[in-house]
Formats: structure tokens, C-alpha cells, sequence
């Protein structure tokens, strides 16, 4: 059997990359998906999503938060429920949380511009400063 799920979202925080001891990357980070119902109201959708190895530190090193991705991967389900993890949030509503673990990442857009102005910021050289 096979199962693939195909998202196309933006970054709701930075990656997290941490090492096992085994030496294995381990990359993870959030995406929101959006649909408009027939009513035209927005649906958003928060994804978790995890990557190992190489993909998690080419994601680690190239993702931001804010960055439009393309991730494909299969669809993590809790072993109780078969589905996506349900949980009570703080108001007392029931939540779900969708995890998925990627096995492509596509960087789609340009960079954010909060990232692109780190990038192009000059470095601070005393040399160059006015006083």
C-alpha cells in the first residue's frame, strides 16, 4: 500500500534542526495551508512537519519562517484514533494536529523580506563607522 500527501504552504515559524546521538538530522517545522469554502471564508490548515538527513539541513539552512514550500511526504496518523492527532486546546475547543514526514521539499517564492534585508545589511566594520 502507498500513501502520498501533497502540500503547498508558508512557514509559520522558523525550522528546528537537532541531532540524535547517532549522529541522524532531524529538521521540523509548521505550515499553513489555506482553502476558500463556498462561502468564501478562509479555512487554514497548520501542518508539523519533519525531515531527516540531508533534506533536514538543506531545510534548516534555507527555510524561514514566511517562506512559501512545497512538501511532500506521507501523513503521520495516531496509533488510538487512525487519523491526525486530536488534542483540547487552552479554550476548551478540540483541535487536530496534522504531522507529516517529508520526504521532498521544494522552495517556492523568493525569500522573505525580513531575510532578504539581513542578507543585503552591511556588516559592522568599525573601519566604516561615521564617528
Amino acid at each position: 500500500m502507498f500513501s502520498k500527501v501533497t502540500i503547498i504552504g508558508n512557514l509559520g515559524r522558523d525550522p528546528e534542526l537537532r541531532y540524535l546521538d547517532s549522529g541522524l538530522a532531524i529538521c521540523s517545522f509548521s505550515v499553513a495551508t489555506t482553502y476558500a469554502n463556498k462561502q468564501k471564508e478562509k479555512e487554514i490548515t497548520w501542518w508539523r512537519v519533519t525531515t531527516f538527513d540531508k533534506l533536514a539541513e538543506t531545510c534548516n539552512q534555507y527555510l524561514a519562517k514566511g517562506r512559501q514550500v512545497y512538501v511532500e511526504g506521507r501523513l503521520k496518523v495516531d496509533l488510538e484514533t487512525g487519523g491526525p492527532a486530536v488534542y483540547q486546546k487552552k479554550d476548551g475547543t478540540m483541535g487536530a494536529s496534522f504531522e507529516l514526514v517529508a520526504h521532498e521539499v521544494r522552495f517556492l517564492g523568493s525569500k522573505p523580506a525580513v531575510e532578504e534585508a539581513k542578507e543585503s545589511a552591511p556588516a559592522d566594520n568599525e573601519d566604516e563607522m561615521p564617528f
